[in-house]
């Protein structure tokens, strides 16, 4: 496993983190759930992602017990807060209450004194910049939160951010967006932004909730009990990437990843690391193997070559419009 230090912080992270979205507390059980982690430690993933409201906050519980037990130095753990997490009109947003009362219900739920990163899951238009970076600074002044990041912030945002961080003295160093070979929203704007405020991007969704991997093919329902059938996690991906066309492209992506002798989805993992602006890939897996086999794109570095062989292969089945950042 290799590392990167995440922005220009002086945290290392590993360049695969492990992420629990759609995961643990909902489609898995808790004892495959802490098989993948489990899987992901033996991998030498040290960065583990997860957010309050993921599973209605069962996601960190579950994450916390499995990571219990395993020395705490040795983690880089990260969660998130935006999303309602309760009915009352403070649970949710980045309101000073709620970012403050949902820091300390995530550190109980992951069974930890601290978090590495704290990151707001969303720009909250309600409330003034100004109040949601001052809890966050609160928060790493009293040790609850080592740095502060956001996810899926324009570049606009990203500046705002920046700037009252650094009034307040407290590092934002990262955002987390979506970013793919299909996905590549935040190249034009985001990216110039973060590489001139000295932020990383936590990038989520590398092989487009498994559209990248190959599985599913043109013409041909999706395979039992993969992501596209579940209404809960393949909703999205079926209305944007479930087409003949981009499936059909996608398997054009197996011989340039055969050459390699790589699999595609870990073509689209070491893809996404070839951006210097990112610091890490996040997977997420049902099954163990699929940590393993995702995990081993950590180190391999494509050519130009192989990078135009892929844009020729995707062509205009590319997204790579700012406005399409889900902050909008």
């Amino acid at each position: 496993m290799e590392f990167r230090r995440l922005g220009s912080s002086g945290l290392s992270i590993s360049e695969i983190a492990y992420g629990n979205w759609l995961t643990h507390g909902s489609q898995v059980e808790e004892d495959a759930a802490r098989a993948c982690v489990r899987a992901a430690l033996d991998a030498g993933i040290t960065t583990f992602d997860t957010a309050d409201v993921y599973a209605q906050t069962r996601a960190e519980s579950v994450l916390g017990r499995a990571l219990s037990g395993q020395r705490r130095e040795g983690l880089e753990i990260f969660t998130k807060v935006y999303f309602p997490t309760g009915d009352g009109p403070n649970d949710r947003g980045l309101g000073r209450k709620h970012v403050i009362e949902s820091c300390n219900a995530s550190l109980t739920r992951l069974q930890t004194d601290y978090v590495d990163l704290y990151q707001a899951h969303r720009f909250d238009p309600t409330v003034p910049l100004e109040e949601t970076m001052s809890a966050f600074a609160d928060l790493v002044r009293q040790g609850k939160a080592l740095y502060i990041g956001v996810s899926e912030w324009t570049a606009e945002q990203l500046t705002r951010g920046a700037e009252l961080a650094r009034e307040l003295s407290v590092p934002l160093i990262s955002n987390q967006p979506e970013y793919s070979m299909l996905w590549r929203v935040i190249e034009s704007q985001v990216v110039p932004a973060s590489e001139r405020e000295g932020i990383g991007q936590i990038v989520f969704s590398p092989i487009a909730q498994g559209v990248l991997t190959g599985k599913y093919l043109p013409g041909e329902q999706p395979p039992a009990g993969s992501r596209a059938t579940d209404e809960g996690g393949g909703s999205s991906m079926i209305s944007r990437w479930m087409r003949d066309d981009v499936l059909g492209a996608v398997q054009r992506l197996k011989p340039i990843a055969s050459d390699l002798g790589l699999s595609t989805a870990q073509l689209a993992v070491a893809w996404v690391l070839q951006n210097p602006n990112v610091s890490a890939a996040i997977i997420g897996a049902s099954r163990p193997e699929q940590v393993a086999d995702n995990a081993a794109a950590s180190g391999v570095e494509l050519g130009e070559d192989v990078l135009d062989r892929i844009d020729d292969v995707l062509g205009e089945l590319v997204t790579g419009d700012p406005r399409r950042t889900r902050s909008h």
